[in-house]
């Protein structure tokens, strides 16, 4: 199986997929300035305690507040508050973590009410994006996560992966990082660490352990609460952080900042793989140049059809993902109506694994299977959808079908579900159903390109249109682009795209940034 990762990045978003065997498995897709993300450190306010949930909503500087049980505020939450009131106390000079004091642990059976009071600053981390009406969910049991290494701050012990079943090299490990941890912190060691050096290791420490203290350094030097103290240092690195595998082939980026972003990343977790980055710089967009974007708009939406006419129908609840499995115009197999629902069963749990990761849906999933009659098929369902989903990294919990012919499947929710809107709307009418002449259209278009080359002085510039309309300008000997050139000059270049409506068009200059050539009565 070959796997490659294209990540594309646009002026307001950056964009990431997962292909295998050239097919789409994973997607990603985030605004460049996105805040309030999983792993994001702030230093906030208690705003409101909540003894009857035991627990408290804390301002972040989102719109709702976060939600903070006092079970997540761990077990040395009081050593942190000493710590940081340490920290602020002296803007010149840092105090160091290795002379913190540890302070006994916190109960269990604690209240909330007895540990924070209004107004308390805190030091919490984000383990949820905010999802539908719910603010984000927080922790103040902070941990730094690399590739090797997580490196929790007053943790007290060394844990090993259970992955890593040798005794022999969970024992070197543990010994290993013992010599090189931090003092007052303690460390989670991940199931790729398994045979790595001292030296790969010991690099990782030490950027686990300048992150911390740089957090330490903006909670020191600023006043302003609530303050972000920690994010990643690239939208791109943090998304292909949890993507990134030994295996890949590829990693295809269209910027070149984030290319030396990523390669510069990848270099430090695995430098035998830093050759495997590549910068793409194709006229063509990125997701349509590895096909892309055809299956996206494919994979999304209320209907997704796979196999033989068969198709699936997902739709979201505040309460649960529900998927129903139709067989659609599927003929009947030789052996009759069990095989044939069967089949159909077997191929909706092979798409529907991927969904769940297309789509990175979680919580409650109930899925209504076309019913079978023999327990050997429904069993065979069963471990069909087991091994299918032993892909996906997220934590996921799967029942047996009941009597009723529904699946229940629990999945890790940290993230709102990816929803991309396939449907297009109308780009010359928005709807109202009225449009100019199409035949003008090309008429249209010239006009804007004279303006932007006579009145606006650019003269070399891409305008990106549908593959229809691009087929159009390009036909023929002397094309409508070859005129074009010949009037307004050589830089006038032509892309098809994908990811554009019939009769959309979108203008872009010689550093690929978006130029609005859209008159106000298009913009109604």
């Amino acid at each position: 199986m070959t796997s490659e990762v294209v990540i594309d990045v646009q002026q307001k978003q950056i964009s990431i997929a997962l292909l295998e065997d050239k097919r789409l498995v994973e997607y990603q897709n985030e605004p460049r300035q996105a805040s309030f993300a999983v792993g994001n450190i702030y230093v906030a306010k208690v705003k409101k305690l909540m003894p009857g949930l035991n627990a408290c909503f804390v301002d972040v500087g989102y719109e709702r507040d976060a939600f903070l049980h006092y079970l997540d505020l761990g077990n040395q939450f009081n050593s942190y508050c000493k710590y940081l009131k340490q920290v602020e106390s002296d803007r010149k000079r840092l105090y160091p973590m290795a002379k913190a004091s540890r302070l006994p642990d916190l109960p269990k059976d604690g209240s909330v009410q007895q540990t924070l009071k209004v107004g308390q600053e805190v030091l919490v981390q984000i383990v949820k994006e905010p999802i539908s009406t719910k603010g984000p969910r927080l922790t103040a049991e902070l941990s730094f996560a690399g590739r090797f290494l997580v490196l929790m701050p007053f943790g007290d012990k060394v844990s090993v992966s259970s992955k890593i079943k040798s005794g022999e090299e969970r024992a070197r490990l543990k010994q290993l990082i013992q010599s090189i941890k931090p003092k007052n912190c303690g460390v989670i060691v991940r199931t790729v660490a398994e045979g790595k050096r001292v030296a790969e290791l010991d690099a990782e420490m030490k950027v686990l352990t300048s992150r911390w203290e740089n957090v330490l350094i903006k909670v020191q030097k600023t006043q302003k609460r609530p303050q972000l103290a920690y994010e990643e240092t690239g939208r791109a690195i943090a998304m292909l952080r949890d993507l990134f595998n030994p295996s890949f082939e590829a990693i295809w980026v269209n910027n070149e900042e984030a290319f030396n972003e990523v390669k510069n990343y990848v270099t430090l977790i695995a430098p035998d793989k830093a050759s495997i980055v590549k910068l793409y710089t194709g006229k063509v967009p990125i997701f349509d140049n590895f096909n892309i974007t055809k299956q996206i708009k494919a994979s999304f939406g209320k209907t997704v059809n796979y196999k033989h006419g068969a198709y699936l129908i997902i739709e979201h609840t505040e309460a649960m993902h529900v998927v129903d499995v139709n067989s659609g115009n599927r003929s009947k197999a030789e052996n009759g109506q069990e095989q044939n629902a069967l089949e159909t069963n077997l191929g909706a749990a092979d798409e529907l694994a991927r969904q769940l990761r297309l789509r990175d849906m979680g919580g409650i999933i109930v899925v209504d299977f076309i019913d079978m009659n023999l327990a050997e098929d429904r069993q065979m369902l069963y471990e069909r959808m087991c091994k299918n989903m032993q892909q996906d990294r997220a934590r996921h919990n799967i029942l047996p079908l009941s009597k009723f012919g529904l699946m229940q499947i629990t999945r890790q929710r940290v993230r709102p579900a990816m929803d991309v809107n396939v449907e297009e709307t109308c780009p010359t009418c928005f709807g109202t159903g009225k449009i100019r002449s199409s035949i003008l259209f090309t008429d249209q278009l010239e006009g804007k390109i004279d303006r932007l080359v006579n009145k606006i002085g650019i003269k070399k510039f891409w305008l990106h249109v549908h593959p229809y309309v691009a087929a159009y300008i390009n036909q023929g000997m002397i094309s409508l682009k070859r005129k074009w050139q010949m009037k307004y000059g050589i830089g006038v270049h032509v892309v098809a795209s994908q990811k554009l409506a019939f009769l959309q068009y979108e203008f872009y200059d010689a550093k690929g940034e978006f130029i609005d050539m859209k008159e106000e009565i298009e913009t109604k």
